[in-house]
């Protein structure tokens, strides 16, 4: 059984890039390739509520990534 979950997984994922690989855990990487966010400036079109909604973020995923974009000088649209 675990032999065929993992050839499932390894269908529906397959790693593309490597936009905040060590910033954020891989759920919250992936909720934002989804929606096709690969940099920082694509990040900032969404507000911090937008992201959060996003499944796979959560709290600590959304303080590491506020610190990350503060020390790049980007910062999520206003509401």
């Amino acid at each position: 059984m675990a032999k065929c979950l993992t050839s499932i997984c390894a269908v529906n994922y397959v790693a593309n890039g490597d936009f905040l690989k060590g910033i954020i855990a891989m759920p919250a990487r992936r909720a934002l390739e989804k929606e096709k966010i690969d940099s920082l400036e694509k990040l900032s079109l969404y507000s911090e509520q937008e992201i959060m909604q996003l499944h796979g973020f959560g709290k600590n995923a959304m303080a590491k990534l506020k610190c990350y974009m503060q020390e790049n000088q980007i910062s999520f649209k206003n509401n």
